[in-house]
């Protein structure tokens, strides 16, 4: 069996209708830059999107409260944080801003402050990009493209090759995804995401408004995938914006992964997918209100 065979078998019905075989991995129409064999994956360390060169920008960290990654961390030993968004980004409506004040002040008080994938839930779109530490994977089929990350088969993406949406969209957390490609260039429109998600690590909040547009692209002859995020709300933002994200290539026995590991969290070995679940966690971390709870009732129905 090959590597993208096992793959698709890893995630089961998610890769019915590709190709069964390297040799044979995509249509002729799909930039093979992405995945140009199975064990070919991307990994980042970044939590937040870059800003465009000139103008509107993502909300980005308070410079009052630095933002220590457990991978600087390792580096350097100094005391890991967690974000905390800066106000004065133009873009925040004047309610967002207020649901970002009042998630500042839990994670400045230690009562919250991890992204919901920490507790097993979907983080949506664009938060997927954002994704770290684990690498996502590219299954191109003749009708879709399957975008998994690796640390949470929960965390899937369908991209459907068409040209326009459903009619109706019932919203969802990873809503509804259309693509086509542009040379070497793969673009993700999507729509119909539901209020249960949110755009970033800070926690900026949406509504079902949102509208994004991907651009992913292999640059620096291959070491690297770029993603472009432009983002629009004319509910939750004052205007669009854009950002970036940037991933470094994984691969066995060529570009291993050298990304710090941990018994829980951590990385794995270069490609290929390999299959690991997360079970949604009810456990509160900080012990404060400010993470995914796993819903509950407050009284029995009976």
């Amino acid at each position: 069996m090959s590597g993208f065979a096992k793959a698709c078998r890893v995630l089961g019905i998610f890769c019915l209708g590709v190709a069964p075989s390297s040799a044979a991995i995509a249509p002729a129409s799909f930039p093979s830059a992405f995945a140009p064999n199975p064990g070919v994956a991307w990994i980042t360390r970044s939590t937040a999107f870059t800003p465009p060169q000139s103008g509107a920008g993502p909300v980005a960290q308070d410079r009052a409260h630095p933002f220590v990654s457990n991978e600087e961390f390792r580096d350097t030993g100094r005391q890991p944080t967690l974000p905390v968004a800066d106000l004065n980004n133009p873009i925040l409506q004047p309610w967002v801003k207020e649901e970002l004040r009042k998630r500042n002040e839990l994670v400045l008080a230690g009562k919250g402050g991890l992204s919901p994938a920490a507790n097993c839930w979907p983080v949506g779109v664009p938060a997927f990009t954002l994704l770290p530490i684990q690498p996502i994977f590219f299954i191109p089929g003749p009708k879709e493209v399957v975008i998994v990350w690796q640390g949470d088969h929960h965390q899937l993406r369908h991209v459907y090759l068409t040209d326009k949406h459903s009619a109706k969209i019932a919203p969802s957390w990873f809503g509804e995804s259309i693509g086509h490609y542009e040379g070497d260039t793969l673009v993700v429109d999507t729509i119909g995401m539901n209020t249960r998600t949110f755009v970033d690590d800070y926690s900026t909040p949406h509504t079902e408004k949102l509208h994004v547009v991907e651009r992913f692209r292999v640059i620096e002859g291959g070491k690297t995938l770029e993603a472009k995020v432009h983002v629009e709300d004319s509910g939750a933002f004052t205007m669009p914006w854009d950002g970036i994200q940037r991933y470094q290539r994984v691969e066995p026995g060529i570009a291993e992964n050298d990304t710090p590991r941990n018994p829980i969290s951590g990385s794995t070995d270069a490609g290929p997918l390999i299959e690991r679940d997360c079970a949604e966690n009810p456990f509160n971390y900080f012990g404060g209100g400010g993470d995914s709870l796993v819903p509950h009732a407050d009284k029995a129905d009976f």
